[in-house]
């Protein structure tokens, strides 16, 4: 069985932008899910740590440097490694960048990572809508650092009015198109747009990585999430899907398009096993894993992101499904196997 790893979500965002507020209220939002935390600013006194201490189950804080060039590959692992051993049952990594981190730099550091038991979580750029134009033109590098987030989160959008929010959307989409953007005020987004969690049972395994079921049920549970700001569509498929179809969708996924998991039933040579699906932005990876005895072969997959439309990606997924004439042989499944085992970065 494939090994289930924890996800690793870099916040990044220029001084002032709200990540700290946003981390806060991920964690107040989070109870049921235990979240290990990297913090890093700059200065003697670690102010987002202290900000942070006290609400996440275990924390690192690096102080007098920036997590980009202060830690280089090795050091980074040592870090994952303390906040990824099994022993504290960690769900997610949440690595909260300082004001002056390079995204990419950022990404690069974490695809190369040698922990085995951490994935690409998704890079999110938090954006201040009240500073956005000021912070431009100061910063001119802010576009680059948005066109590499896989999600923008548009903060503090209740510090402007309504015509200078759509424009500074409008300007995040033009020169970031297709990137998936939230809205919201005081940091507020729901954890589900970024990571599964669950609540903790009182019996059996108490803490384990959400299942495709998990997904679904959380999804329909509408009463107390921010859901006006983002949509999730769950498509189950008995058909067994053709290989290279899927590689097409998934390499022209719809604009607004930020996660998909779930697993895959292809047809042809990948019938004898199920593919784990995790996709985060442009990051892409498949597990195979053996059928279980007596499991239904069917795909499964939940997609998140903002502005799409669920009948258009629906009908795109089952347009996927091979026909029974069709003959698909390992030279068809080359598409995925190059995802598989291998750590492929975000374009």
């Amino acid at each position: 069985m494939a090994t289930q790893r924890i996800p690793v979500v870099l916040v990044t965002g220029f001084l002032g932008s709200g990540k700290t507020t946003m981390l806060n209220h991920l964690m107040r939002d989070s109870a049921d899910t235990r979240i290990g935390v990297i913090v890093n600013d700059f200065g003697s006194i670690n102010i987002d740590a202290l900000a942070v201490a006290g609400q996440v189950d275990s924390m690192i804080p690096i102080e007098n440097g920036c997590l980009c060039c202060a830690a280089d590959a090795t050091e980074m692992d040592e870090m994952l490694g303390r906040l990824t051993d099994p022993e504290l049952r960690i769900d997610v990594v949440v690595i909260e960048a300082s004001g002056l981190a390079e995204p990419q730099s950022m990404i690069r550091t974490l695809l190369s990572s040698t922990n085995e038991r951490i994935v690409y979580g998704g890079l999110v750029e938090v954006v201040d809508a009240a500073e956005f134009p000021a912070t431009r033109a100061r910063h001119p590098e802010l576009d680059r650092h948005v066109r590499a987030a896989d999600l923008v989160v548009l903060n503090k959008t209740d510090r402007v009015t309504e015509e200078e929010r759509r424009d500074v959307l409008a300007t995040v989409q033009d020169f970031a198109p297709g990137t998936p953007v939230l809205t919201a005020a005081h940091g507020r987004v729901d954890p589900a747009v970024l990571f599964d969690h669950r609540p903790r049972e009182a019996a059996g395994e108490r803490f384990r990585q959400l299942s495709f079921a998990d997904v679904c049920a959380d999804g329909h549970d509408h009463a107390h999430h921010l859901h006006a700001a983002y949509q999730s569509v769950e498509f189950t498929s008995a058909e067994p899907l053709h290989p290279r179809r899927v590689m097409e969708f998934l390499d022209s996924r719809p604009a607004g398009l930020y996660r998909v998991k779930g697993f895959l039933h292809f047809a042809g040579a990948g019938r004898e096993r199920k593919f784990g699906l995790h996709a985060v932005g442009s990051y892409l990876r498949f597990e195979p894993s053996p059928w279980e005895r007596g499991e239904p072969r069917v795909t499964q997959l939940v997609l998140i992101g903002t502005g799409i439309d669920a009948d258009t990606v629906s009908k795109r997924l089952a347009e996927c499904a091979a026909t029974s004439t069709e003959e698909i042989d390992e030279t068809h499944m080359m598409g995925v196997l190059r995802y598989v085992d291998d750590v492929n970065g975000a374009d």
